[in-house]
């Protein structure tokens, strides 16, 4: 049995009748996030549709305030209330949107091989216009949902103003280009991860700073981003700004005695061990 999470789109409608006709003993989820005055028309469309199918169809309510990082809070919110694991509809052009976001926001290795190798995400090699030219084919009519099309948020700047841009730049169609940059990416990183296991496990304050002095820059900065990242409201995880890492650097070599970081944060070095501070206690670090 899995779980589909289903916004009523044609990406996650498409993805529900391929489960389907895979003969996949299916439940959608719905989450209605009431950001929209249609929002719940949108759950009485996939509620037919999953009648009609004869597939359980559960919708889960949820709140999101208008506001700064909309889009960010209402993820939060999906995975709060989705089962674990629930597949989604991201195509490859999602793909390649997310890689741009990412690389927009100062993104490392990590954060420009998204998605690759993620079994929730089972259509990551499907083209979007495949994927809804096959749902108008079955005779199904996805829901419009209008912030699609809102130039407020970035992600709709990116798949309607940079991708056909960089279309025309390169003269070809850039989002497999993309993708395929993403997979070697990510098998970099991947052996990256595996040559670093021993360093993943040590923690900040078990580290001497005259053995780190002595690492490559690029495994210390390494280290670094992967201990110093912080969590926000929403439970998402946020590595260390390139400005950050580089100030912390400076604390591992002894060229400062410790540095501010974001979060209230404090990284300082003391008899060549560091500590990570907050307002008012010394964590260990993140493991």
């Amino acid at each position: 049995m899995v779980a589909l999470a289903v916004s009523g789109g044609p990406d996650s409608l498409g993805l529900l009748l391929l489960a389907r006709e895979a003969e996949l003993v299916v439940t959608v989820h719905h989450v209605d996030h009431h950001a929209r005055s249609t929002s719940g028309q949108d759950a009485e469309t996939v509620r037919a549709l999953c009648d009609r199918l004869g597939v359980t169809c559960r919708v889960h309510d949820v709140v999101v305030e208008p506001g700064g990082n909309f889009e960010a809070r209402a993820r939060a919110q999906r995975r709060r209330v989705l089962p674990p694991g629930s597949l989604t509809g991201h195509t490859m052009d999602d793909l390649a949107e997310t890689v741009l976001l990412n690389m927009l926001r100062g993104a490392g290795v990590d954060g420009l091989s998204p998605m690759v190798n993620d079994p929730s995400k089972p259509l990551r090699a499907l083209r979007r216009q495949e994927l809804h030219d096959y749902v108008l084919d079955e005779d199904v009519v996805p829901v419009h949902d209008e912030t699609n099309d809102d130039p407020a948020y970035r992600r709709n700047r990116v798949r309607h103003e940079l991708i056909p841009l960089m279309n025309q730049v390169a003269g070809r169609d850039v989002v497999p280009l993309l993708a395929r940059q993403a997979e070697v990416l990510f098998e970099d990183r991947a052996w990256l991860d595996f040559i670093g296991i021993d360093d993943a496990a040590r923690d900040v304050s078990d580290a001497d700073c005259r053995e780190l002095s002595g690492w490559p820059r690029a495994r210390l900065r390494r280290w670094l981003r992967a201990k110093l990242f912080t969590v926000d409201d929403q439970n998402e995880r946020h590595p260390p700004s390139a400005a950050e890492v580089e100030r912390a650097t400076r604390v591992v070599v002894g060229e400062a005695v410790a540095t501010e970081l974001s979060g209230g944060r404090r990284l300082a070095r003391r008899a060549q061990r560091l500590s990570l501070e907050d307002d008012s206690t010394t964590l260990a670090g993140h493991g």
